[in-house]
């Protein structure tokens, strides 16, 4: 039952197929790299695939580098050797009349029920002109086209991104993969099923529990009629496209195959497709079923597991469709035994159960939890590497308990809590009256600090104001000063030259006249209404009588 075998990422696994590259002009090619440790020989042959062109196909022709036109001439050089038939028409082209065919068009003929295929182009003239007897003109088609199918002739080509699922007459079912072929069929007819965009499958695959998509698939199927006349649809092909990381497992009786990322398709009856796995880091929050404590208080468990899948082949042999079916069980089991050794109340102050509750010496049983905890995990470690499996992380993250005792104590629980919360809620509000007041202190503080600053900067104001005022007067009473002395000693400087001058004047008119220049100017000084008395004669005793008189008078008054 342990068979597993290793795939490339180019493997296929299919009955006849063909994929362009062999140097040999066959078309099919199979992987030779699968490695199998099932002691059933069978098993090494599990990914070999047969050649669709190995067989006696003397009417089945790959189109090589020569294209199109060079596998209808070599079909038709087989067919006048075998048959002394022809598919290529021996009319030639006109440039004046006739049917037009433009370069890169095949011209189609129905030839009394056979093909005929016209491949230069050109016009071709009809009746009376050329011989038409028992022929009909059936069109054109691009030689480029993807499929042509026309009286038993059918030519496919495919590009690289494309797969064309073929039933030959038969009804053998081959693939044709960036390469084509060109076949006629004597009996029977080659159909084509299907052309498949590789890469742009439309069914996608999910992984039910994660919800990640695994990868998207494509049946291919082929309409037969049974003896009792009914139409019946069978799968003959599956297409798979296998994102990177990802992979999926084959089946063939008892042995099985690891296919890698990549595009693959199947069409082997034997062989099925067991699952599509991602290879890749998966979590998830999932409830458990009630577990009883110590106590016998039934409790339901949310955990979080976090797990990665490094062998499929495992997990596929073991039975298991998916990681979560492997853990899950195991997972019920540990955690049932780690609540049994748990008593309610230790459940209601250990809330979760995870790498963050860590014994920090506060909690009687904190340590036992811990040692609990980590004891079960390793249990759990071991047993998903059974299944291919690394346990990367495991906690209980909600617990909800069940029944009347569990009910009473929720509801002693709820009180005891309400009352921390309203304890809770005092200290708040004690501490926000608190925060109030200092609040007001500290602002006081501020505005008398402002108030300070203030008066400080308004002395300050009113200092420095005097100070320039009295520097102001300083520098006008220096300045006056010093204008004064400039001024003085300016007048003093011209009356020392004037003197100086006159002095200098030799010439007794000269000097005669300057006195005299002098008496005028003292008088005009004096102004228009001065009267002036003689000093001397009659007119000085009079005035000195008048100053004694009015000196007696003044000093009679004063008695």
């Amino acid at each position: 039952m342990d068979a597993r075998s290793f795939g490339d990422g180019t493997t296929v696994v299919n009955g006849p197929s063909s994929v362009a590259g062999n140097g040999n002009g066959a078309l099919g090619s199979s992987s030779s790299k699968a490695r199998s440790t099932h002691p059933n020989p069978v098993a090494a042959d599990f990914l070999r695939t047969v050649d669709y062109l190995e067989g006696e196909r003397p009417y089945f022709v790959g189109i090589g580098k020569d294209g199109l036109i060079g596998a209808l001439q070599k079909l038709d050089k087989r067919l006048k050797e075998t048959q002394g038939s022809h598919i290529l028409s021996r009319k030639r082209p006109t440039d004046w009349i006739g049917k037009e065919i433009t370069p890169g068009q095949l011209g189609l003929i129905n030839h009394g029920g056979l093909p005929k295929v016209l491949t230069r182009p050109g016009r071709y003239p009809g009746f009376p002109l050329r011989n038409w007897w028992a022929r009909t003109w059936c069109g054109t088609k691009g030689i480029s086209d993807t499929v042509i199918e026309f009286r038993g002739l059918t030519v496919v080509q495919v590009s690289q991104n494309q797969a064309a699922v073929v039933s030959d007459p038969q009804n053998q079912i081959f693939v044709i993969k960036n390469a084509g072929f060109v076949a006629y069929a004597v009996e029977g007819s080659y159909d084509v099923l299907s052309i498949v965009d590789q890469t742009h499958l439309p069914t996608p695959v999910k992984d039910n529990i994660t919800k990640a998509t695994l990868g998207w698939t494509h049946e291919v199927t082929m309409k037969s009629k049974t003896a009792s006349g009914q139409i019946k649809e069978y799968v003959v092909a599956l297409f798979l496209n296998i994102p990177a990381n990802n992979c999926a497992i084959l089946q063939k009786g008892d042995d099985l195959e690891l296919l890698p990322a990549g595009q693959h398709y199947i069409t082997n009856p034997n062989v099925t497709l067991r699952g599509l796995y991602t290879l890749g880091e998966n979590q998830i929050e999932i409830p458990t079923k009630d577990i009883f404590t110590r106590d016998q208080v039934p409790v339901g468990l949310t955990i979080y597991l976090k797990w990665q899948l490094t062998e499929p082949l495992k997990l596929a042999t073991h039975g298991y469709n998916t990681p979560y079916d492997a853990l899950k069980d195991k997972t019920q089991s540990i955690l049932t035994q780690i609540v049994a050794h748990l008593d309610y109340s230790s459940m209601v102050k250990q809330r979760s159960i995870g790498p963050d509750n860590l014994d920090d010496g506060t909690e009687a049983s904190s340590a036992f939890l811990d040692a609990l905890r980590t004891r079960a995990m390793d249990d759990l470690h071991d047993a998903a590497l059974e299944y291919g499996i690394n346990m990367k992380d495991l906690a209980v993250i909600d617990r909800k308990f069940k029944g009347d005792i569990a009910a009473t104590m929720d509801k002693l629980t709820t009180r005891a809590l309400q009352a921390q919360v309203e304890a809770a809620n005092v200290d708040r509000e004690n501490s926000n009256k608190i925060k109030i007041e200092e609040g007001t202190l500290q602002v006081a503080r501020v505005k008398a600090q402002t108030q300070n600053t203030k008066s400080d900067a308004d002395a300050y104001s009113v200092v420095a104001a005097a100070r320039a005022q009295a520097q102001k007067l300083q520098i006008e009473a220096e300045a006056q000063a010093k204008a004064t002395r400039l001024a003085a000693e300016a007048d003093a400087e011209a009356i020392r030259i004037k003197a100086q001058a006159d002095a200098e004047v030799k010439d007794q008119f000269a000097r005669e006249m300057e006195l005299r220049r002098m008496d005028v100017s003292r008088v005009k000084a004096f102004g228009q209404k001065a009267v002036f008395v003689p000093t001397d004669g009659i007119g000085s005793s009079m005035a000195n009588a008048m100053a004694v008189g009015m000196a007696a008078g003044m000093g009679t008054s004063a008695k």
